[in-house]
């Protein structure tokens, strides 16, 4: 299965440098905002200062934090998210030495009957398809068409066990030139500042490039080309609605003029988002090795998409935990893409994109042998192992394997010293020594012996229970995520500015551009707890 970059061949490669840091931990007011009832975390919600037009998106685990700063001009921030009625809270009732938790109430609409009333006041009865087609036609006109900028917070990261790992962040400035053009090609990126965060964990394995040649570090099932580009790009190449008229993730196709034909759709409960109505329309697809699923929001007024949902699952692995997901099945998740869009004076820009996908990584083992030789004083082959083994399987002669010429060597005893344990054969003196002799002579000239001796070794493990030449898999997930800040609805690229290079890695020597209101923005760093 191919994940496909339309069109583009990107380097998926995570290279990591420091930096300076935008300022310390006791600058900020910390949050987390959870839901009335259930006391969940509610997720990727907007965190806005009322009348700024600035703000933050909730992390994973629902925290935010915004900068202390703002506490002393009596800001109100806004809180508001899908399904939930809006909130405003003073900055000033914040406690800036704890941790400030924030409930949002459900505010879910009734299922109302299946009729879209449009801005012409027709009314007429559509199918949940009918109404995701009309809004993807409806795209071009619901989204700027003309050039504009959006101000955010971007990051990448690996995840494990409910831990974030390699945290790179950054603040970052997008211009696009609007629907009509693509995006790729034509959008430019400022980055004003960024940062490896060493406040958590650091993996070197994990780090590294993805590897299809050795298999070292792998996406199971699906496949990213690694020539060339960076984590953010292939980020931006993933907004399915930004790039409705170019070929996109698996199944989506062409959102244009393949996602209704390559999925099943279903009305869901209707919605709200910031006073809007929206409806809510379910989809999926089943295919022999993989599923997906997903959600599309689309408003009642005038078909703007405010958000798209999306899983890929793989039909034939279940998920570790053994658990429902949230489609109520137990298949392994191969990538989920969520993209939001928000509503600024009757267009849509993006509120923020995330984009994950499940890795493998293959640990090379930990109990290997460092030399095979032989001793001709003893009169037998030698096995020197990496660690000290366990005597009763180092000296269990079914445990190895040995071949001289392609013809099985018996053997009659082992015997471990120390972390060196010798085989010796049973077979007559004459035919050791000649045996012996030869191996030692092809090795004197520098010979490939693996023709002529053969050993393998299974089933030894070291006193700390290693298994011989053992490779441990490890699952991960990698995390890319931009959340816009601010949007500059007639904001253009200034032609003497030094723009990222798309080319390269993010995070590797690319121009710094710092303008004059680059610290009214932040990095919104996830809290330093465990994630549910």
């Amino acid at each position: 299965m191919k994940v496909n970059l339309c069109f583009y061949k990107i380097l998926f490669v995570l290279l990591l440098f420091s930096s300076t840091t935008f300022s310390q931990q006791q600058d900020f007011i910390e949050g987390k905002l959870i839901d009335q009832q259930t006391n969940e975390p509610v997720i990727f919600a907007s965190v806005r200062i009322k009348g700024r037009a600035l703000g933050v998106i909730t992390n994973a685990d629902g925290g935010f934090r915004i900068p202390s700063v703002l506490k002393q001009y009596g800001n109100i921030i806004e809180f508001s998210s899908m399904g939930y009625q809006t909130k405003e809270i003073s900055i000033a009732d914040l406690n800036q030495d704890q941790l400030n938790l924030i409930s949002l109430a459900p505010g879910v609409i009734s299922l109302q009957e299946t009729v879209v009333t449009a801005k012409n006041k027709n009314r007429r009865k559509l199918n949940a398809s009918q109404i995701v087609q009309r809004a993807i036609d409806a795209i071009p006109n619901n989204f700027a068409s003309t050039s504009f900028s959006t101000v955010g917070y971007y990051r990448d990261y690996q995840f494990k066990d409910d831990e974030y790992i390699n945290l790179n962040e950054a603040i970052l400035e997008v211009f696009d030139q609007g629907i009509d053009q693509l995006d790729d090609s034509t959008s430019e990126i400022s980055i004003f500042n960024f940062d490896l965060n060493t406040d958590f964990k650091q993996d070197s394995m994990a780090r590294s490039a993805y590897d299809y040649d050795s298999n070292r570090k792998i996406i199971k099932k699906a496949y990213l080309d690694i020539d060339g580009g960076n984590e953010f790009r292939i980020l931006r190449v993933h907004d399915a609605i930004r790039n409705y008229n170019v070929d996109s993730y698996d199944f989506i196709g062409t959102l244009k003029t393949n996602f209704v034909k390559n999925h099943f759709f279903l009305r869901s409960s209707d919605t709200s988002k910031d006073n809007e109505e929206l409806y809510t329309i379910t989809f999926k697809v089943f295919h022999p090795n993989y599923r997906a699923n997903g959600t599309i929001y689309i408003s009642k007024w005038d078909y703007s998409i405010h958000k798209l949902e999306y899983t890929m699952y793989d039909e034939k692995r279940w998920n570790e935990t053994r658990k429902k997901n949230k489609h109520g099945h137990k298949q392994k998740v191969i990538f989920d893409i969520t993209t939001d869009y928000r509503r600024i004076n009757d267009k849509m820009y993006l509120n923020y994109i995330s984009f994950n996908n499940s890795f493998t990584l293959y640990i090379p083992p930990v109990f290997t042998t460092d030399y095979i030789s032989v001793d001709m004083k003893r009169r037998c082959f030698a096995i020197e192992y990496n660690n000290l083994p366990e005597f009763k399987s180092a000296n269990h002669l079914p445990n190895y394997d040995v071949k001289f010429q392609n013809k099985r060597v018996k053997l009659e005893r082992a015997e471990r010293l120390q972390n060196i344990v010798f085989l010796y054969p049973k077979m007559e003196e004459e035919e050791i020594s000649g045996m012996l002799s030869e191996i030692v002579e092809e090795a004197k000239k520098g010979e490939n012996l693996n023709e002529l001796l053969d050993i393998r070794i299974e089933n030894v493990r070291d006193t700390l229970g290693n298994l011989i030449n053992q490779w441990t898999e490890e699952q991960y997930f990698q995390f890319r995520e931009y959340f816009v800040q601010r949007v500059k609805p007639d904001s253009r690229a200034p032609f003497d500015n030094s723009f990222m290079d798309k080319s390269k890695p993010i995070f590797t020597d690319q121009p710094i551009i710092k303008p004059k209101d680059y610290k009214e923005y932040w990095m919104n760093t996830p809290l330093q707890n465990h994630v549910n």
